[in-house]
């Protein structure tokens, strides 16, 4: 468990980190990524009870491994308002260095769902990593339409995502 969720220790350099970053986020530098879009809100599906994000599935496992895998609890870094969990000292620096790159795109919400104008959080086990970005889906079938056209489905989840990630909830 790292020095973040330990009661009485002070935060590390991870918390820097999250802080050197507003200024881009506030600036718009990291945009057109959605991963950011959560970051100051609601909109990033994080289980309230454990504050895990994508259920301590380690994100950068996706793109490295090609599958689902999940974190350690020794192996934590918290940013944007989520614990998230690796594999692997790597796998934490990677995303500690570009976090807009790992992050499952609509802050997890299936793009599908969004397309259509609702949230629907993404589970874990239905995932693709298309553009070089993380996508989680709520099911099989959405994951098939998606693949089926993912550009289009960008295109329009990118639109309506302003509005439903204000009403976004995990």
């Amino acid at each position: 468990m790292t020095s973040e969720r330990q009661p009485g220790k002070s935060p590390t350099r991870r918390v820097w980190l999250l802080w050197a970053l507003v200024p881009a986020v506030l600036t718009g530098a990291l945009a057109p990524s959605q991963a950011f879009d959560g970051a100051a809100g609601p909109a990033l599906v994080v289980n309230a009870g454990t504050g895990l994000a994508i259920s301590g599935f380690d994100p950068v496992a996706y793109f490295t491994d090609k599958a689902a895998k999940m974190g350690r609890a020794e192996l934590e870094l918290s940013l944007a308002g989520a614990v998230w969990r690796f594999r692997n000292e790597g796998n934490r620096a990677a995303f500690a260095e570009h976090p807009e790159v790992y992050m499952p795109q609509f802050g997890g919400y299936d793009p599908v769902a969004i397309a259509r104008g609702a949230s629907v959080p993404g589970h874990p086990l239905f995932w693709s990593v298309t553009g070089e970005r993380l996508y989680l889906f709520y099911s099989a079938e959405a994951r098939a339409a998606f693949l089926a056209d993912p550009g289009r489905i960008v295109d329009s989840a990118t639109r309506k995502w302003p509005t439903v990630a204000r009403t976004a909830s995990p």
